[in-house]
Order: C-alpha cells, then sequence, then structure tokens
C-alpha cells in the first residue's frame, strides 16, 4: 500500500502506528449551508480511500468534524462566522441551521454511497474540551493574548511551514494585506476568540480568557486527539486546507503534545467549473439534488468521480456527467445480463488474477482510474462465465461502491395521460416550441416525473 503524502511531496509505503489498524481523520463541512458537488469529491475520495484500506486487511478508524461554529467566511482570521452569517440570512436559529445542514450533508452522501465516519463529532460540544487545549499551550509558552483575543505563536514552534513549505521569513516582511495589528507575527493565529471579536456573536462560552468562542482550526486538533490519540495515521482533507488549516493544526497539535502528530497528509484537488473551482461564495454551486431533478442518478457522480485521480483536477461539465450516466447506465444493464444466468464453476486463478490487477492499482496511491478500467476489462472479458465475473465484480464493488448488487430492470408503467404529456413533448420540441417543451416538462414534474433526452433521439422516463 503506497499514498501520496504531502508533507514530504512524495508518494510512500504506507506503513501504520498500530498493526492492522488505521486511524484517520477528515475535515468535515462546515454546516452553514448545502454540500455541493465540488465538497462532496473530496469525501468521495476519502470514502476510496476508507475502503481500500479496508480491502488492504486493515480495520479503519475513521473520525469526522462538523463544524458548527468558529469558522469564519475567510479561512484565517477574518471575516464573519458563517455559521452566524447564515442564521440571520435564514432567520433561523444558528444550531438549528446546522442541524439542517448537517442532516442535508448525511443525505447527500447516502446518495453518493458514502461510508459513514465511525465518529462524528461536533465542534460545539467539544468546547471545554477545546479550552483545556488551549491552555496547555499557554502553559508551554506557545500562546499569548493580546486584544482579547488568544494566539498561538508561529515563531515559536520551529517547524511553522513545513507542511505547505511557506516562506515565513518571507511572510514575515511581507505581511497580509489585513494584517491584525494584535499578532507578533502575520501567521500567528487566533486559538480563541473573546466577546471583543463580534460583540453580536451568538455562540459563546465562558472562558479563562472571557466570554467567547473557539477558532476554527483548534477544534480539530482536539477531537481527533480525543477520539484517536496523540499519533494519527491519516489526516485528509482538501488541497485548499493546506497552507492555512492544516498548517495551524499541525502546528498547535505537535506544539501541545510535543511529537510528530499526523504520519500521512493526504489532500484532493478541486472540482473545476469552467476553469474555475465550484464555491458557495462564487454562487455556481450544484448538488445532489439538482441533479437528480435533471434526471442523473447520484451515482453516475461518484462514477465522474473515479474517472480522475484524486491529485488531479477534475473538470464538471454537463457533457462529462451525461457520459458518466451512460457508462454507469451500460454498466448496470451488463451486471443485470450477467446476474441472468450464474451457471458455470468459477475459475478462482482468472479471479485471482483480476483481483491482483485491481489491487495493484488500488494500493498504488488509490488510482481509481486504473481500478475502474480492470473492472470494464472483467465486464467484457469473452473468456470468462457469468458466475467468475459476478464473484470478481462483487469483491470490487467493495470499493467501487455502485451498488453492483441491487442493479436490476426497473420496469416504468406509463398511463394514457402520461403518454400524452410525452406525445405532445416530443411534437413541441420537433416545432422547436421550447416555451411548450418547457410548459410540459413543469406538468411532468408536478406529477412526479422527470425525462431526459438521450443521446439516439429516444427519453428516459425518471421519477423524482
Amino acid at each position: 500500500m503506497r499514498l501520496y503524502n504531502t508533507l514530504n511531496r512524495c508518494v510512500e509505503e504506507f506503513k501504520p502506528i498500530q498493526e492492522g489498524q488505521v486511524s484517520m481523520y477528515c475535515c468535515g463541512p462546515t454546516v452553514y449551508s448545502y454540500a455541493h458537488i465540488g465538497n462532496l469529491r473530496t469525501y468521495l475520495n476519502e470514502d476510496f480511500l476508507h475502503r481500500t484500506l479496508e480491502r488492504a486487511g486493515y480495520t479503519v478508524h475513521h473520525v469526522m468534524n462538523i463544524t458548527d461554529v468558529g469558522h469564519l467566511t475567510s479561512d484565517e482570521d477574518t471575516g464573519e462566522d458563517k455559521m452566524l452569517k447564515a442564521a440571520e440570512q435564514e432567520k433561523m436559529d444558528v444550531l438549528a441551521l446546522a442541524r439542517k445542514y448537517e442532516d442535508f450533508f448525511f443525505e447527500e452522501e447516502k446518495d453518493l454511497n458514502i461510508i459513514r465516519p465511525e465518529k462524528v463529532c461536533r465542534a460545539t460540544e467539544h468546547v471545554q474540551d477545546m479550552i483545556e487545549f488551549v491552555k496547555k499551550l499557554e502553559e508551554k509558552g506557545l500562546a499569548y493574548v493580546a486584544g482579547g483575543n488568544v494566539y498561538f505563536d508561529t515563531m515559536k514552534f520551529g517547524h511553522y511551514g513545513e507542511l505547505s513549505h511557506k516562506d515565513i521569513d518571507g511572510l514575515q516582511h511581507g505581511a497580509r494585506v489585513e494584517e491584525d495589528t494584535n499578532k507578533r507575527n502575520p501567521t500567528d493565529f487566533v486559538l480563541w476568540f473573546t466577546s471583543s471579536k463580534f460583540e453580536n456573536q451568538i455562540l459563546q462560552w465562558d472562558s479563562p480568557w472571557g466570554r467567547g468562542y473557539p477558532g476554527w482550526h483548534i477544534e480539530c486538533s482536539v477531537m481527533s486527539s480525543k477520539y484517536l490519540g496523540e499519533r494519527i495515521d491519516i489526516h485528509c482533507g482538501g488541497v485548499d486546507h493546506v497552507s492555512v488549516h492544516h498548517e495551524n493544526e499541525k502546528a498547535q497539535s505537535e506544539g501541545c503534545f510535543g511529537h510528530k502528530w499526523v504520519n500521512y497528509w493526504v489532500h484532493n484537488e478541486f472540482l473545476q467549473l469552467k476553469d474555475m473551482k465550484m464555491s458557495k461564495s462564487l454562487g455556481n454551486i450544484l448538488t445532489i439534488p439538482a441533479l437528480k431533478e435533471k434526471g442523473y442518478n447520484p451515482l453516475a457522480y461518484r462514477y465522474l468521480a473515479m474517472t480522475a485521480h484524486y491529485r488531479s483536477l477534475l473538470q464538471f461539465t454537463w457533457e462529462a456527467l451525461d457520459v458518466a450516466q451512460k457508462s454507469y447506465d451500460n454498466l448496470k444493464a451488463r451486471v443485470i445480463e450477467i446476474k441472468k444466468d450464474l451457471t458455470g464453476i468459477v475459475d478462482n486463478e482468472k479471479k485471482k488474477n483480476a483481483l491482483d490487477k485491481f489491487d495493484h492499482a488500488l494500493f498504488n496511491d488509490i488510482a481509481m482510474p486504473q481500478a475502474l478500467a480492470v473492472m470494464w476489462e472483467v465486464v467484457k472479458d469473452s473468456d470468462l462465465n457469468n458466475a467468475t465475473k459476478w464473484t470478481i465484480l462483487l469483491d470490487m464493488d467493495k470499493v467501487l461502491g455502485l451498488n453492483m448488487d441491487q442493479m436490476q430492470e426497473e420496469k416504468v408503467e406509463i398511463d394514457s395521460e402520461l403518454q400524452a404529456l410525452l406525445d405532445a413533448r416530443k411534437i413541441a420540441r420537433q416545432e422547436k416550441n421550447w416555451a411548450k417543451s418547457d410548459e410540459i416538462r413543469d406538468s411532468l414534474k408536478a406529477k412526479g416525473w422527470t425525462v431526459k433526452d438521450l443521446p439516439d433521439g429516444t427519453v428516459q422516463l425518471l421519477k423524482i
């Protein structure tokens, strides 16, 4: 098993701290809005990693946080609390808003067949733990109070910048555009905000430094160590977390513990939309319900995520999703045909050869595109009988997660009223009467159906 380690900038042999066990911490969502498919690419890749580790024989202890306080509109120490800002916009209680979007997030993960982490922990339920952590940093001389806030002193931690390869001296002289005059050094960051930061902050707690709330970075250090211990095998997240969030997590954790905290830092690249990353702040987000409404199976997006290596940018286009949906539908049709006749003896030698090839791809830094290609080789191999194919595919699907065991023919009964609408829509489109076509589409939607136009000119009727 080999993984790319962001810390050392190379693919390394994976060696767990404890034989047969893997501790894996993943940065979870900030639950102030809907999760979009760009966010979900990260969690899909973490799911492929989780499943691959299990395939390699490890027991995976997977922990993920839920950020429901402390994450400002800047990933650094500026702006408003994202939770508070969203609650004000939606005129909701902050915690009610958090639970709403947390539930939405896990519904999307369920649609994508993502394994739920062993432990999901909320920031608001671990504030006292964070206070104790900050106190330890203060006792070690790594934290200081200024302007009512508690800061981590990066210059007293000898390895700051090691993860992101920051030019600390350059930052010292250049400083940031928006400088916090309370900081001794430009790279210092907030561990605890007091009420002096935002007078209207709703979620606040008593602390030795005054009534306030924790900084964003501290929560991951606290909750990961609480549930996984002070040494972790793998820490995951998006590449956007490397330079600030994860660099700060690493500094405060290793400063507190006095030793190396994480052995393997695993980061995935962005999902791009027309040469830019998908972002809530840019207003260009797409959600799984939005894809479903357009007639796409969420597992088609899971399939699309497998077509690019996790360390490569994935360009999202509707054409790419169409190809993924078509590939998924093709796979489904072939699997259904295979399952119709499972007579014959399983060829264990051919099964082993196929799975060895599959594992070679997976264990070489989670190369999902190559693993997917091996799967198709099995599906199309005329020398394999169906019984052998099916046992191989079932094994592969433990990582692919396409629910092959649930694939079956679906019969859609079209009554006369539904058929009349489909016929009218076809005529409207032939006459290029798009307004009429849209009107019929809305009528179908009101009845619980959506129509997908296929490349061959036919239509697919899907239940919403």
